[in-house]
């Protein structure tokens, strides 16, 4: 991340997020803050279980497990929690989860059912503010 020009970081409160967004803010020398709009998402009963079978088509918006938030409102809640963090200082590094951003993807008109590595750097520049797209 050196070289980017990063002003502010703002992650998910849960821990995978929120440590790797305090080590990267230590070695840029800057603060972290949380946002718990980019907390991962809930699966409801089927959390912790193969995803295979059914995460395509919770996707697509035809299933959502029991319990679980659907990905339209996972969407609206990562739109939400990205144009907040849009207000600190730019460029903003946003740290959080897979799901959340493969509805980010969404938003943004790209597919939402490519599956990214674990910490992969993807610039961004949204318009201000995102708008969600109808998919």
């Amino acid at each position: 991340m050196r070289g980017r020009g990063i002003a502010s970081i703002v992650a998910s409160p849960l821990s995978r997020a929120r440590v790797t967004a305090e080590i990267v803010g230590a070695a840029l020398g800057l603060p972290v803050a949380l946002d718990d709009g980019l907390r991962e998402v809930r699966f409801g009963v089927q959390e912790g279980q193969p995803m295979q079978q059914w995460f395509s088509d919770w996707i697509d918006g035809t299933f959502t497990p029991e319990g679980a938030e659907s990905f339209a409102d996972l969407r609206t809640r990562a739109v939400a929690a990205v144009n907040r963090a849009l207000e600190y200082p730019a460029p903003v590094l946003v740290v959080a989860h897979g799901a959340l951003f493969r509805s980010l993807r969404q938003a943004m008109g790209l597919s939402a059912g490519e599956r990214l590595m674990n910490a992969v750097a993807i610039w961004c520049e949204p318009n201000d503010p995102w708008k969600l797209t109808n998919t």
